[in-house]
C-alpha cells in the first residue's frame, strides 16, 4: 500500500476541492459530441482551461486543427505524458433522460458519447491538473504534458503526433479508459488498427465507349462507363468474397467498412465520377495487417480495372501493438488501492432503475453490474483476457493509446463507468440506455474521479518517488532492446511528412441557413427515411 505524503495528500485534496468545476467541465464535453476530426469546441473549452492553469499550449500540434500539446514545467525533472480524448460517435445521440431521446432540432442520428471519451479527457485532465498543483506547490522538478487526441474512434491523432516527433524525449506516460471493471492492463495489450479510405474516380468516361459507333449524336443513350458507382459495389463484394481467404481464422482479427458519400445524387443519367469506401482493420500483429491490406489492394486495382476508374488510397491511421510495463503496472495498481473503488449515490441507482422500468424489467436494488464497485487485480483481469486467448496471441483488440507504450514505459489505467446488470443471462440493454449513463454525473464523475486521482498520484510517484521511474525505464529497455531505435524496437508506422486525412468528409455539424445541423438534415419528424415498406 501506497503512504500519504504531503505531495500526495496536495493532490487528491486538490481534487476534491476542483470537483465540481471539473465535472461541469466534463458535461459540458459531452453536450458538444463532436465527431472524429471536428471537435473544435472540444479542443478550445481544452486549450482554455489549460491556459488558466498555467500551461503552454500549441493548438492545432501535428498539422490537426483538433489536436493540442499542453506543457507546464519546472527545473530539470523527468517528462511525464497523458492524453485526453473528445470524439463522439456518429449515431448515438442521446439525452440525459431514462429513455431513448436523441438530441432534439438534430437529425436523430447525430453524434453522441458512447465509452464515453468527455469522460476519458477530464479525468485525465484532472490528473495532469492535480500533478501540477502538487508539484508546483512542493518544488518537485518535472515537465508535465497532456496531448489532446482527436479522432480516436479512427485512432486518428496518436500515430500522427507520434511520426511527427511529439512523443519524442518522453519519459513516462499515465493512460487510462472507462471500463466495466477497475483494475490495470498487465501483459496482453491492445493490437493494431489500420484504416485506409479506398477511392474509385472515372476520370475519363467518354473513352469508355468510341461514339463514332453511334449513327446520331447520343450522349445520353450511348453504353455509359460503369464508373465509381459500379466500381465501390464491386469492391464491396469482392472484398466479402475474399474476406474468408485473408487470414485464418484465429488471432481476433476484423474487418469493417463504411461507404461515404459522394455529392452526386442528382446526376443520375451520368458516368458516376468519384465513390469512397473505407476500411479499418484491426488485429493481433503487424503481419496479419499488412496481408489483409494485400488482399484489399489488389481487390481495388481489379475492380477499378473492371468499371473504368482509377483506383486510389488515402490512410488514415496505421497504428502499432501495445507495449507492457510490469513496473509501470505495479506502480498504478498500488495507487488504484490507495484510491479504492467508486460508489454510487442513489441518484445514479434510481436512474439505472428507471432505464429498467422503461425496458419493461423488474427494477434492481442494485441496477449496475458488480465489476463497477469493486477493484480487480491486474492478475485476474490478465487471466480472464488470456481465458480465450491461444497462447501465441499477445494482443487483443485495438486502442492506439498503444503508440505511448513505444516511446515511453507507458501504463492503461481501466476505471469504472457503470453497466447495466442484466436481468438474466445474455440479455442485451440497448445503446440509448448505455449512452444516457454516460452523461448523467451521477453515474460518471465516481469512476472519472477514481482514474484522475490514481494517475494523479502514479505521475507524482514517477516524479519525486526514488527508483520508480528508473525501475520501469529499465523494463522499457529490456522490452525495446535497447530503448528507442533498439532492436526490438518498432517505430512509428505513417511517414513524418503524414498529412493529416482532416479534408475527407468525415460526418460533422454544419450550419446553413436553416440554423445548424447534422451534416445529414433534420428531418420534420422520424429519421427523414419516408414510409416502411
Amino acid at each position: 500500500m501506497q503512504e500519504t505524503t504531503p505531495l500526495r495528500q496536495h493532490a487528491l485534496d486538490w481534487i476534491a476541492a476542483n470537483e465540481p468545476r471539473l465535472s461541469a467541465f466534463n458535461a459540458r464535453i459531452w453536450a458538444h459530441a463532436e465527431p472524429a476530426w471536428r471537435e473544435y469546441r472540444s479542443m478550445r473549452d481544452y486549450v482554455e482551461i489549460l491556459r488558466a492553469e498555467g500551461f503552454v499550449v500549441e493548438e492545432g500540434s501535428g498539422d490537426m486543427p483538433t489536436a493540442f500539446m499542453a506543457s507546464w514545467g519546472q527545473g530539470e525533472g523527468p517528462v511525464l505524458a497523458s492524453f485526453s480524448e473528445y470524439d463522439a460517435v456518429p449515431g448515438n445521440s442521446q439525452q440525459v433522460v431514462p429513455y431513448r431521446a436523441p438530441r432534439e432540432g438534430l437529425h436523430p442520428y447525430a453524434a453522441g458519447h458512447t465509452d464515453p471519451h468527455s469522460v476519458l479527457g477530464t479525468a485525465s485532465l484532472t490528473a495532469i491538473l492535480a500533478a501540477k498543483a502538487a508539484m508546483q506547490a512542493h518544488g518537485v522538478s518535472g515537465t508535465l504534458k497532456l496531448f489532446g487526441e482527436p479522432a480516436e474512434k479512427v485512432c486518428g491523432s496518436k500515430p500522427i503526433h507520434a511520426a511527427k516527433g511529439y512523443f519524442d524525449g518522453l519519459d513516462a506516460a499515465v493512460v487510462w479508459h472507462p471500463w466495466p471493471s477497475n483494475t490495470v492492463t498487465g501483459e496482453t495489450h491492445f493490437g493494431a488498427y489500420w484504416s485506409a479510405i479506398i477511392s474509385f474516380e472515372a476520370e475519363a468516361p467518354e473513352n469508355w465507349v468510341d461514339p463514332r459507333l453511334m449513327p446520331i449524336d447520343a450522349s445520353h443513350a450511348i453504353a455509359r462507363c460503369p464508373g465509381a458507382v459500379d466500381a465501390l459495389c464491386l469492391m464491396y463484394t469482392t472484398t466479402k468474397y475474399t474476406k474468408e481467404a485473408m487470414f485464418p481464422h484465429s488471432g481476433s482479427w476484423t474487418l469493417n467498412e463504411f461507404i461515404l458519400g459522394d455529392g452526386g445524387a442528382t446526376s443520375d443519367n451520368l458516368t458516376p465520377r468519384f465513390s469512397q469506401i473505407q476500411y479499418s482493420w484491426r488485429s493481433s500483429s503487424l503481419g496479419i495487417q499488412e496481408q489483409i491490406w494485400k488482399v484489399l489492394a489488389n481487390n481495388a486495382r481489379h475492380v477499378a480495372a473492371t468499371t473504368g476508374c482509377g483506383a486510389f488510397v488515402r490512410w488514415v491511421t496505421k497504428t502499432r501493438v501495445g507495449l507492457p510495463n510490469t513496473a509501470m503496472t505495479e506502480l498504478t495498481w498500488a495507487n488504484l488501492q490507495a484510491v479504492g473503488a467508486p460508489s454510487y449515490s442513489e441518484e445514479a441507482l434510481k436512474f439505472g432503475r428507471a432505464i429498467q422500468r422503461e425496458l419493461g424489467l423488474e427494477p434492481m436494488a442494485d441496477p449496475f453490474i458488480p465489476g463497477v464497485t469493486h477493484l480487480t487485480s491486474p492478475e485476474e483481469n490478465e487471466a480472464k483476457l488470456r481465458d480465450g486467448l491461444p497462447p501465441w496471441q499477445k494482443h487483443l483488440s485495438a486502442d492506439d493509446y498503444v503508440e505511448y507504450s513505444w516511446h515511453c514505459p507507458t501504463v492503461r489505467l481501466l476505471a469504472a463507468r457503470p453497466r447495466l446488470r442484466p436481468p438474466t443471462p445474455g440479455y442485451a440493454y440497448p445503446a440509448w440506455a448505455y449512452n444516457a449513463l454516460g452523461g448523467l454525473p451521477a453515474a460518471v464523475d465516481p469512476g472519472m474521479f477514481v482514474a484522475g486521482r490514481t494517475m494523479a498520484l502514479t505521475l507524482l510517484d514517477l516524479a519525486a518517488k526514488p527508483g520508480a521511474l528508473q525501475a520501469a525505464q529499465a523494463e522499457f529497455r529490456e522490452r525495446t532492446g535497447g530503448g528507442v531505435g533498439g532492436t526490438q524496437w518498432v517505430g512509428p508506422l505513417l511517414p513524418k511528412d503524414f498529412e493529416p486525412p482532416i479534408d475527407l468528409r468525415w460526418p460533422e455539424y454544419v450550419s446553413t441557413p436553416r440554423g445548424e445541423e447534422w451534416c445529414i438534415p433534420t428531418p420534420r419528424e422520424g429519421t427523414g427515411a419516408g414510409e416502411a415498406l
